[in-house]
């Protein structure tokens, strides 16, 4: 397929062919052949930390890395000071949102009240102003609560996006229970610490009837339970990361870098991932770009805090490692990257495009990331793809020089 020129696909949701009319800072893109020109990129899971933790990240600078990476679109979770849980809580982040964001940024509203699973957050008040409820880095673990939780996102018309994991479970692991956790001497996290809760979602969802997804699913048991419950009916998506694609356990270093939630699985794991994306039950890439400063993620395995930034290097990656190698086709990347997910979510696209050399090579260097976080265990690759140029509605909102 041709990227510049081949006309966008109409999913119902307001894609149109717009995204093919350069500004008149990019037409120079459009006359060349040493560019390629995307639709621009929709990450339906990042953290931006703010408000409450703007030392690992602000709105502003994660909205900027996102430009970097080629994104037009982002969503950002709920694991904030204040949680968003009512309009007020809400209002703060959208205040921010509004007076900094450089691309578009679609908060979630938490599911639960300080998203501690024990009351249900005021989903209503929230829902006019929200892209779907998430009580992301923390499971929901009582049942009924998300039986309620589920039957008011129907009412509503939203999304339950959910982060699954059974604390029970968890025993205080930090890195995959395997291999390497054993050789090594680190408390592990099983698998069906994951596969577990998302057994019990999908039952509710199909009880309840309620749009459910699936945040960053690591194992092979995830993706089969969800490959059974499409085939059945059940309305369900699913998102996986780069890095559960391409790495797994035997990748492990000592360091902070290497060390997220949930963890890189074992190889049998990366592989059924990889055949999900193939056949289509894993619907969509997501980075769940998650900053943290330089001095926590210098911690170890043990001490880091969970999370890696992805937003600057997600594409490449992927490009580099999936489709240059023959496993996976650039049309299939782009509707992982940039269709499916605003299929699913409804984001409009507008004139929203981004523009690649595919076949300049760079150096994953953090020092260079326009992100707060540099936590990667990408660092020092040297990987295809470079992005110059990220256009919101045919304005320039970030170009490489």
């Amino acid at each position: 397929m041709d990227w510049k020129y081949q006309a966008m696909m109409n999913n119902g949701i307001g894609l149109t062919e717009s995204f093919l009319i350069p500004s008149d800072e990019t037409k120079v893109f459009f006359d060349s052949p040493e560019y390629t020109v995307f639709p621009g990129f929709c990450d339906v899971h990042v953290h931006f930390r703010e408000p409450g933790f703007s030392y690992k990240e602000t709105i502003r600078t994660g909205s900027m890395a996102a430009a970097r990476g080629g994104y037009t679109a982002v969503c950002t979770m709920p694991n904030l000071n204040p949680v968003p849980d009512d309009g007020a809580h809400l209002k703060q982040q959208l205040d921010l949102i509004e007076r900094d964001a450089v691309i578009r940024v679609y908060p979630y509203g938490a599911i639960t009240k300080l998203e501690a699973g024990i009351e249900l957050a005021e989903l209503a008040a929230m829902s006019p102003s929200v892209i779907a409820f998430s009580d992301d880095g923390r499971g929901v673990q009582n049942e009924e609560m998300m039986r309620a939780a589920m039957k008011e996102a129907k009412r509503l018309g939203k999304i339950i996006a959910a982060h699954c994991e059974v604390n029970e479970l968890l025993l205080g692991g930090y890195i995959h229970d395997g291999v390497y956790a054993k050789e090594h001497g680190h408390k592990g996290i099983c698998s069906e610490s994951e596969y577990g809760q998302i057994a019990r979602d999908l039952r509710l969802a199909e009880e309840i009837g309620c749009a459910y997804h699936v945040c960053h699913i690591s194992t092979k048991e995830s993706v089969t339970l969800i490959r059974d419950a499409k085939r059945r009916g059940v309305d369900v998506t699913c998102e996986t990361a780069p890095h559960y694609l391409v790495l797994d356990e035997n990748d492990l270093r000592e360091e902070g870098r290497f060390k997220m939630n949930p963890p890189l699985r074992g190889k049998e794991d990366r592989l059924a991932l990889l055949e999900g994306v193939l056949d289509g039950t894993i619907d969509m890439i997501a980075t769940d770009h998650a900053p943290h400063s330089d001095e926590e993620k210098a911690r170890g395995l043990a001490g880091s805090p969970f999370g890696i930034v992805g937003l600057e290097t997600a594409f490449p990656v992927m490009y580099t490692k999936l489709v240059r190698t023959g496993i996976l086709s650039l049309d299939k990347l782009i509707d992982l990257m940039a269709y499916a997910p605003r299929r699913r979510f409804g984001i409009p696209l507008g004139n929203d495009y981004t523009v690649w050399k595919l076949n300049d090579i760079d150096r994953v260097d953090p020092k260079e990331f326009l992100s707060m976080g540099h936590a990667t265990p990408f660092e020092g690759e040297t990987l295809y793809g470079r992005c110059v140029a990220t256009v919101l509605d045919g304005k320039t909102v970030y170009r490489r020089d």
